[in-house]
């Protein structure tokens, strides 16, 4: 079982982030994940109906099916490997394993007119 697959399961057991959990992400993840389990305390993963976003401190990604729109998923993860995943992914897979996910009845492309 790689390090990956021990964090998500113990989050699907659970259904919260304990600290040996958080280690075992860490672990895993480096700083990418420390920003990821900011992002869930700070409940800034947003679900609409048409996208799931991260509230990043610059801009808002868009994060689906595990690829995501920032430039760390476009230029320095490794394709071929699920587990490598940028900071705003791993924020989304954390938050829906945890029931932290922000959900709006709306569509995101709606919203992102305004901002």
């Amino acid at each position: 079982m790689t390090t990956a697959e021990t964090w998500r399961e113990a989050l699907d057991e659970a259904g919260e982030l304990d600290a040996r959990t958080a280690e075992r992400l860490l672990d895993a993840h480096g700083s990418r994940a420390a920003r990821a389990i900011e992002a869930v305390g700070e409940r800034r993963v947003k679900e609409y109906r048409d996208f799931t976003v991260v509230v990043g401190h610059r801009a808002e990604y868009v994060v689906e099916d595990g690829g995501c729109t920032c430039e760390d998923s476009q230029y320095n993860l490794d394709p071929a490997d699920p587990d490598d995943l940028c900071w705003h992914a791993l924020a989304v897979e954390i938050a829906r394993r945890v029931d932290a996910v922000d959900h709006h009845d709306m569509w995101y492309s709606d919203v992102h007119e305004f901002l």
